[in-house]
Parts: structure tokens; C-alpha cells; sequence
């Protein structure tokens, strides 16, 4: 196919240390421009990227007819307006998690998600351990998918890191919280009817740093999670079932140079012993995520159904910080 035309809005970390590399590997897509409010780091990304095009300002790259699908990687609550902005000027976007800060900005996009693709940038649901690990559970390798456990955490007291800027919508929960919940919809096949949480707050930045939380798929069937942004470097995903469990042992931060592999147990043992580790080629995240995009672009119609996906997770986010305020299961 033509490969799509790519520009980026932003020269951070996520965008020039991670996606871009990614989306440089393939031969789907060509990264045309890269924008950013201070041009000289803009500049510079692009030198070092191989980027074609430099914007000094967002509005010029959305002014920008050759360019046709956005990765917006800004800070949280530019998530909404600039998508917004890019949709207007008739871009496909694909936008970072999450996507907004309430359920209801989201509701702004909706007239154009018939036209444009918008896409929130969970990049783990194209990688094949978490293909091939949902896979497992819809053949019924490990019997009925009853509880999930999910640990993710880093350490960042940073005050100048946006997040841990709580104004703009930093803390453990908008950055890390919504992988676990995205974890639960995405393996349960389903969306939680409830949540309840409790939430550790840094007395300076104002962010939850530790939040731990409980949600309800109904049918038994249970979801339960810690995220922390100050706690030291840890993730899992284990999946226990009614015959056997499936971990994976990096489920979020996958090496994008390197084999990695999940855990099939038995159960048999107590001990781990009887767990059987299939183990899968170099795959990188980012690359088959603007792949996947890409292919969407040339190839299917624009639909809600990926705002609705959005718009579950951050429904459930809003569920959790409701309950940590009032102590209760509160409805998503």
C-alpha cells in the first residue's frame, strides 16, 4: 500500500525515544514531521530521527495537507483539544492514554469519528504475548478466567516531570492505572460494572503516587490492581483460571530488541514448577501499533467504536477516583 504520512505533535521522551523509532522500522508509513512549540528541540529530534519536515507550531503541521495521520503524544490534558484540533483539519489521530481526563470530553470527537480514525495508543493490545496469552483463555487453556492481578510501578520524584504534575492530569492512575484497567476489559472481554480504590496522595505534588484498586466484571469474575510512581521498577499481569494461571512477566514495557515470554501453570505445583514458558520472537509494540493504524487508514471505515473502547477506560478511571473520595463501590 501508499505509505501513510505521519506527522507528530511533541519532541518528548515517549515520542522520540520509543514510537518514532518503531514507526521508522516500517515500511507502511513514512514519519514526514515532527512539531514542537520550541523549535529548536524539534529541530533536534528530527536531526537525529531523520525527520523530513520541522513545524515551530502544532497549527502548522495540521495546516499541513500532505500530512495525514497525527500521533499526539502531549501531556494529558492537551489530549482532547489537540486531537480535536487534528480531526477538525481532517487528520487521522492516534492519541496517547489516556486519551482524557473525563469520560465526557470525549463526547467532542464524536461528530467526526465516522470521518477520521481515533485511536487511543494502547500499544500492548498489537503485541504477541498479549495476543497470544488472550488466545490461550479463549480456547480454555486455563479453564474459566475467575481473578486478575496486576503490579505496575516505577520510581519518579521529580517535581518538574509532568507526571507528577497534578493539574494537568499526572499521578499513578492516569499514567499506569488505565494499562490495568485496560488489562481487565481486554482479557475478561468485557467491561467492569463497578469499582473501589484507595489512593496514597504526595503531600507536594498532589498526585496519587499509590493507588490499589478492586473492579467488578461480574459473574464472580474480579479484577485487582496496585500502580505506584513511587515505588521500585515492577510489572505483571497474572491471569488465573479455574484449571490453571498465565503470567506475563513484562506485560507493559515489552523490550523491543528482545524475546520475551509468558507462563502457562498447570497448576500442578505450588511451587511454579509445573508452569511451561513459551517464549516469542523480537516483536516491537510501537511499530505494529502504527502499522495497525496505518493499515485502518488505507483500508477501513472510521467508526465510534474505538472513541466507545476509549471511553470505557476512562469511565472506570473516573469510577476509581470517585470511590477513593467516598469510600465505596462505585458504579462505571
Amino acid at each position: 500500500m501508499t505509505p501513510v504520512r505521519w506527522g507528530v505533535l511533541s519532541a518528548g521522551r515517549i515520542a522520540t525515544n520509543k514510537v518514532i523509532p518503531g514507526m521508522l522500522k516500517s515500511h507502511m508509513l513514512t514519519v514526514s514531521g515532527i512539531a514542537a512549540r520550541d523549535l529548536s528541540r524539534a529541530q533536534l529530534a528530527a536531526s537525529r530521527l531523520g525527520i523530513e519536515e520541522v513545524y515551530g507550531s502544532y497549527e502548522a503541521m495540521l495546516a499541513d495537507p500532505e500530512i495525514e495521520a497525527i500521533y499526539n503524544p502531549l501531556p494529558n490534558h492537551l489530549h482532547v483539544p489537540m486531537t480535536l484540533a487534528a480531526v477538525r483539519a481532517g487528520k487521522h489521530v492516534l492519541c496517547e492514554k489516556p486519551m482524557a481526563l473525563r469520560a465526557s470530553e470525549l463526547d467532542v470527537l464524536r461528530p467526526y469519528a465516522d470521518r477520521v480514525h481515533i485511536w487511543e495508543a494502547f500499544m500492548v493490545r498489537f503485541h504477541p504475548q498479549w495476543i497470544d496469552a488472550r488466545e490461550q483463555i479463549r480456547r480454555g487453556a486455563i479453564g474459566d478466567l475467575r481473578f486478575m492481578q496486576v503490579g505496575f510501578s516505577y520510581f519518579n520524584d521529580d517535581p518538574s516531570d509532568i507526571r507528577n504534575r497534578a493539574d494537568i492530569g499526572g499521578g499513578a492512575t492516569y499514567d499506569i492505572g488505565c494499562y490495568a484497567v485496560f488489562a481487565g476489559r481486554r482479557f475478561f472481554d468485557s467491561n467492569p460494572q463497578r469499582a473501589i480504590a484507595t489512593m496514597d496522595r504526595d503531600s507536594a505534588f498532589g498526585t496519587d503516587r499509590c493507588t490499589s484498586g478492586l473492579l467488578d466484571f461480574a459473574g464472580g469474575r474480579q479484577l485487582a490492581f496496585s500502580v505506584s510512581t513511587q515505588a521500585a521498577r515492577y510489572q505483571r499481569v497474572l491471569l488465573a483460571g479455574t484449571r490453571g494461571r498465565i503470567e506475563i512477566e513484562i506485560p507493559f514495557n515489552a523490550p523491543q530488541d528482545g524475546a520475551c515470554r509468558y507462563g502457562l501453570d498447570d497448576c500442578s505445583s505450588l511451587d511454579g514448577s509445573s508452569t511451561r514458558f513459551t517464549v516469542l520472537p523480537v516483536a516491537g509494540q510501537y511499530q505494529l501499533q502504527a502499522e495497525a493504524f496505518s493499515h485502518a487508514v488505507r483500508h477501513q471505515q472510521p467508526s465510534e467504536a474505538a472513541l466507545d473502547d476509549a471511553q470505557w477506560n476512562i469511565r472506570t478511571i473516573e469510577a476509581l477516583f470517585s470511590s477513593a473520595q467516598t469510600g465505596r463501590f462505585e458504579v462505571v
